[in-house]
């Protein structure tokens, strides 16, 4: 199965953003929320949200590996646990485009408080846009659980499976998203993801909660005064 698309993009989440820029929970001031509305505007009219996705059986699993239809192999110990009972994962990955990398450039070039505050608007809006392609991948399977998405470089995932995992998607052809040899994503506000699917809730007794999760502390459903259910 084959998703993907555009995406819209109606707004930046404040809080999220503010939290990018050290802000916590403390309240900004009025230059400061003024400036973030400005960065805002700037950011929805340059970006152009789109995403890929492929849905692929697991084949086999070992203790440090798990390979999916495709031909795609995810390597380490930690993957293979997070997709313990999964009998599908979602492989997928957005991109705000190119017109965000160009704004950035130009923004650094003028003004650089502008640019920091324009920096955090653009992940904020990434993560949010990764919530919405989720939620269509969600929409599709009903009555399936899901596991919080892994990326690449997360815990020992290796981040060279950005290239691999592109190719896959058909993503430099189809959304002009790319990994370059440092495996860095170009456009940068970009994001490579997987997605497992269970038919059923698996229970994963010791590794249940927060307090156990390698993301506690910085992942984005926190952020947010959330959890992922896991």
């Amino acid at each position: 199965m084959e998703l993907g698309g555009e995406l819209a993009l109606t707004g930046v989440d404040h809080r999220q953003a503010l939290r990018g820029l050290g802000y916590g929970d403390r309240e900004p001031d009025g230059g400061t929320l003024a400036l973030l509305e400005r960065c805002e505007g700037e950011l929805l009219a340059a970006a152009r949200p789109r995403w890929r996705c492929r849905v692929l059986d697991v084949l086999d699993r070992g203790a440090e590996r798990v390979r999916l239809e495709g031909g795609l192999t995810l390597p380490g110990a930690d993957i293979a646990r997070h997709l313990a009972g999964c009998g599908r994962a979602a492989v997928f990955c957005v991109t705000l485009s190119a017109g965000v990398d160009a704004l950035l450039r130009r923004t650094q070039a003028e003004d650089m408080a502008r640019a920091v505050v324009l920096d955090s608007c653009a992940s904020a809006a990434v993560e949010q846009m990764c919530d919405l392609a989720e939620a269509r991948i969600r929409e599709a399977f009903p009555g399936c659980w899901f596991p919080y998405r892994y990326s690449p470089g997360y815990g020992d995932l290796p981040v060279t499976l950005q290239s691999p995992l592109l190719a896959l998607l058909d993503a430099p052809r189809a959304i002009g998203l790319c990994a370059a040899q440092s495996q860095m994503l170009t456009p940068r506000k970009s994001v490579t993801a997987i997605l497992g699917i269970a038919k059923g809730r698996v229970e994963r007794g010791e590794r249940d909660g927060c307090g156990r999760c390698f993301l506690n502390g910085r992942c984005t459903y926190q952020l947010r005064g959330k959890t992922c259910g896991t």
